[in-house]
């Protein structure tokens, strides 16, 4: 069942819907399935681990062996912060971001519908997901991308795996107004994190946590946060293994957005659940450069519920948490997934998190997802000979 988280109204599983037609606010898909965790034991460490939990036709799967990504221990790290700290490395998934998760359910509930065309409006990781999920599928992939506003890593995949790709002038949220009017002409499936179904793939990041931890919450979780559809999935995963009865607490729920494109910290921080859209937001973050997200009440909602917390980030502060992660624990993530390590450090100085906390930060997606900030945060190599004299020499020096 697909319900309004508005105004409850109902909807079938087998409708193509992306808001409520009654109050047009954003679904969810209602999934409480009566099994015991005991189920999951033995299986392959993927996201399918919990297919039970993940509303779609088990025989129509597609999929690339997404998620079961590493949970890193970062004891360096979380000393110096004085915290218990692990990071979930979403880079690790097929595509290299946490969007194949969401892709993975999104593209099999497509087959089972029957379209033959799935399109989405990205700021890079969704396009590159989405092209590769529908070329596994076999069906056209359409994808409208702000021009100039994509990181090259994003753009090379999303065209090498088929997809047809269009340059809007605009930013992303006017991308997404022009690619939502075309699914609902019927001309193509939307695969936005709008589409309720996307989000049932990205809970799983909430699953796993708990599972990897001895089937116990953290503290907090911490991520960053763009269209918000992740902080919401996240919350909504842990929410469902709690419901369930397979663990005890649930995490507070802290979203990090960058400065220049943050529409939810500002609602936030003003205690309303209705954010005010930044026109022209603007981040090195490519990935959370976005000034309209269209799952903002289910995160807001996710942190209020949790007694959570939303802060923001300079492309400083990002850019700098970036370069320590990959030099302090060897975790080489693209500059929105450092936004959460940043966010951390910034609500340790604040006393948001406590000394002690349990903290799990998402890093959302690989370092070579945005080459060229990581080229140019790199100094030139020095050039010597191949003079075992001289190497010893710089060496020692």
């Amino acid at each position: 069942m697909i319900k309004c988280i508005s105004c409850g109204k109902e909807y079938s599983n087998d409708e193509i819907i992306y808001t409520c037609t009654d109050c047009g606010s954003v679904l969810e898909v209602i999934c409480n399935p009566d099994v015991s965790k005991d189920i999951f034991s033995c299986r392959k460490q993927t996201m399918w681990k919990y297919k039970e939990f993940m509303p779609v036709d088990e025989t129509k799967i597609v999929s690339l062996e997404e998620g079961g990504t590493p949970f890193v221990k970062c004891d360096k790290l979380g000393s110096e912060l004085g915290i218990d700290l692990y990071v979930k490395v979403e880079g690790s998934n097929p595509t290299g971001s946490f969007k194949d998760r969401g892709m993975s359910i999104g593209i099999t509930k497509a087959m089972e519908l029957g379209v033959s065309t799935v399109g989405c409006a990205s700021t890079g990781n969704t396009s590159a997901s989405l092209a590769a999920y529908a070329a596994r599928a076999g069906i056209r992939c359409v994808v409208l991308l702000p021009s100039g506003k994509v990181a090259l890593g994003k753009l090379a995949q999303a065209m090498f795996h088929g997809a047809e790709v269009l340059s809007i002038k605009g930013n992303f949220d006017e991308a997404l107004d022009a690619i939502t009017a075309l699914a609902l002409e019927g001309q193509l499936y939307l695969l936005n994190s709008v589409n309720p179904f996307r989000l049932e793939g990205q809970k799983s990041i909430g699953f796993e946590i708990v599972d990897d931890l001895g089937w116990k919450s953290p503290d907090r979780v911490i991520l960053p946060v763009g269209n918000a559809g992740n902080i919401s999935a996240i919350w909504k995963g842990v929410s469902e293994f709690y419901e369930a009865g397979f663990i005890e607490d649930r995490p507070m729920m802290t979203g990090i957005q960058a400065e220049g494109a943050c529409p939810i910290v500002n609602a936030y921080q003003k205690g309303k659940t209705e954010i005010e859209a930044i026109e022209n937001p603007e981040t090195v973050a490519t990935a959370i450069r976005i000034g309209a997200p269209v799952s903002s009440l289910k995160a807001l909602r996710a942190i209020y519920d949790s007694n959570g917390h939303a802060e923001t980030v300079s492309d400083e502060e990002i850019l700098s948490a970036q370069k320590l992660l990959a030099q302090k624990e060897g975790i080489g993530v693209e500059p929105a997934s450092a936004a959460s390590i940043a966010g951390l450090m910034k609500l340790v100085d604040q006393g948001v998190v406590d000394k002690g906390e349990q903290v799990v930060c998402i890093v959302t997606g690989h370092l070579l997802k945005d080459p060229n900030i990581a080229i140019n945060a790199c100094v030139e190599p020095l050039e010597v000979e191949a003079d075992i004299n001289k190497l010893s020499e710089i060496i020692r020096r």
